[in-house]
């Protein structure tokens, strides 16, 4: 090897290094976070199924905070009672278990079987909502909206309120096109609605009477109906407001204390207490289970009132999370109700919408004082079984109807698929093959191994047949001439220029310079078995 050619060696194998560096930018070194995230928000904002996953999340934390205040709420009262200190919460947890199979069947029924079920559902709520008045009925508070059977209270003016909503959703899309003529319009709607509010009246629970209002003010504002009628039924509502305050001494104290904050015996009690907790929580709360409050002095701590103690504990972050909870909730039921086609689907989420929400701000409102004092508890928060398992399958009802929303099926089973495949990988055994999850990719598979085998059989047939020498390579000048013979035989296909064929070939080259080749004529033969067997020779030799 002369001189030349050892310092030309090492730049054949030296590596090819690029000269660009790659530098992050200087005003956006991590690429366009922005946009990524804008795009990634407004895929999730169009995607079919996120009104079903956000019922999903915001009933879950909705939930899962009524319990933690339930406990922290009611401890200091079961301690007095002599009763363990998670009295309250094992209580709610039972009435959380009974709601969570009524979810989950109600979640999986479809929107159709509610519309066959809306006269049987109010006829129920209706039978319910009459005990109140045999002797399984008591009272409490001065109100009789309750019945006892065995050991478990009832409340059924919450059942009456979901049925009442699914009722009027099926009379309202049957009425469609005639909603206009007053008396379709009255009947049946009008007399339906004066028997339930009748009868809850009738316990004298002035609360529930208006959260059920609104619930009626809701479906029948989505339905279409005109606005007078609106007006008409307000001046009605107002009118029997005054008159049953004006004849309760109780409800004309509250009224008179929210007015004119003039306390008339203890009527300013319970609300002077809620804000004295709101006050002491401050902007971070005192802490989870260190209310003053609940110490006896705050009646119905762990029910009408649970917001004061979350908020003393919580502090002003803790009850504006609540609330926003609940706009969040407002927000997807308002979305829903614009993205169905389905009248009856409409005029159903809007009175729960109503029902849910309008009992929600109610109830806080009156904790802040913002209205008087009504004995309206907090939707999935508050404590109380009746309450809470009506709400959970309400929540279910509105996960069957936003399931069904156009695209959301697809959606939601693409995602559990994908889901459930991520959940059973496991790892594979070391020199194990991948296995093709579709039928169509192991065929193709199956059909790529079959066509590998076969020219593997086909290749080592043909070298059976073939009879090589090996070649010698000789030294000669760089630029000299070379020659490569060939001899040899191939049995199996045709051959060039005649007859001969191929098999073999020895060559030798001088340096590297020019070769010759053993070859020439062109195909002209048939095709012939393969055989071992030797075929004719041809020795050709020719310079280049």
């Amino acid at each position: 090897m002369t001189a030349e050619q050892t310092r030309r060696r090492p730049q054949r194998y030296r590596s090819e290094r690029s000269t660009t560096v790659l530098r992050t930018s200087d005003e956006n070194p991590l690429g366009d976070v922005g946009g990524r995230v804008r795009e990634g928000i407004a895929t999730w904002l169009r995607s079919p199924a996120l009104d079903f996953y956000a019922l999903l999340v915001i009933g879950g934390l909705l939930l899962g905070i009524g319990l933690v205040m339930v406990l922290s709420s009611s401890m200091i009262i079961s301690l007095g009672r002599g009763e363990s200190p998670y009295a309250g919460l094992i209580s709610q947890g039972r009435f959380a278990l009974i709601g969570l199979p009524l979810l989950v069947l109600a979640a999986l029924l479809r929107p159709g079987f509610y519309r066959r079920m809306a006269w049987p559902l109010l006829l129920l709520g209706f039978a319910l909502q009459m005990l109140v008045f045999t002797p399984l009925g008591f009272g409490a508070g001065g109100n009789r909206n309750w019945i006892r059977i065995g050991s478990m209270t009832l409340q059924p003016s919450e059942l009456l309120k979901l049925a009442l909503a699914v009722w009027i959703a099926s009379i309202v899309a049957m009425k469609r096109p005639l909603m206009n003529q007053p008396k379709h319009l009255l009947f049946p709607i009008a007399p339906v609605i004066v028997i339930a509010l009748g009868l809850v009246l009738y316990g004298h629970d002035l609360g529930t009477a208006m959260v059920m209002c609104m619930l009626i003010a809701g479906s029948l504002w989505v339905a279409g109906v005109p606005r007078r009628w609106f007006a008409l039924a307000a001046a009605v509502g107002v009118v029997g407001v005054t008159g049953m305050v004006l004849t309760s001494a109780n409800r004309m104290a509250r009224i008179t204390t929210w007015l004119h904050g003039e306390c008339v015996g203890s009527s300013c009690y319970q609300a002077d207490h809620g804000l004295m907790a709101l006050a002491e929580g401050g902007w971070w709360g005192v802490g989870l289970g260190e209310s003053r409050q609940k110490w006896g002095l705050l009646p119905a701590a762990d029910n009408d009132y649970i917001f004061a103690v979350l908020g003393e504990e919580m502090g002003l972050f803790g009850t504006l999370g609540v609330l926003a909870l609940f706009a969040a909730l407002a927000l997807v039921l308002l979305r829903m109700i614009t993205r169905i086609d389905d009248l009856f689907v409409q005029v159903s989420v809007a009175g729960i919408s109503a029902w849910l929400l309008g009992q929600a701000f109610t109830n806080m409102m009156v904790v802040t004082g913002l209205l008087p004092v009504l004995g309206v508890p907090l939707p999935f928060i508050s404590a109380g079984g009746s309450a809470l398992v009506t709400s959970m399958t309400a929540l279910g009802v509105l996960l069957s109807f936003a399931r069904h929303e156009p695209g959301a099926a697809d959606a939601i089973r693409a995602r559990v698929g994908r889901v459930r495949r991520g959940a059973t990988v496991v790892p594979a055994p070391a020199g194990a093959q991948a296995v093709p999850r579709s039928a169509r990719a192991r065929r193709r598979s199956a059909a790529k191994a079959a066509r590998a085998a076969s020219r593997s059989s086909a290749s080592g047939a043909s070298s059976r047949g073939r009879t090589t020498t090996a070649g010698t390579r000789g030294s000669a000048p760089r630029r000299g001439t070379g020659t490569r013979g060939g001899t040899g035989t191939r049995g199996g296909t045709g051959a060039r220029g005649g007859t001969s064929s191929r098999s073999g070939s020895t060559a030798s080259r001088a340096g590297g310079g020019s070769r010759a080749r053993a070859g020439g004529g062109s195909r002209t033969g048939a095709a012939q078995p393969a055989s071992p067997a030797p075929s004719r020779t041809r020795r050709t030799r020719g310079t280049r």
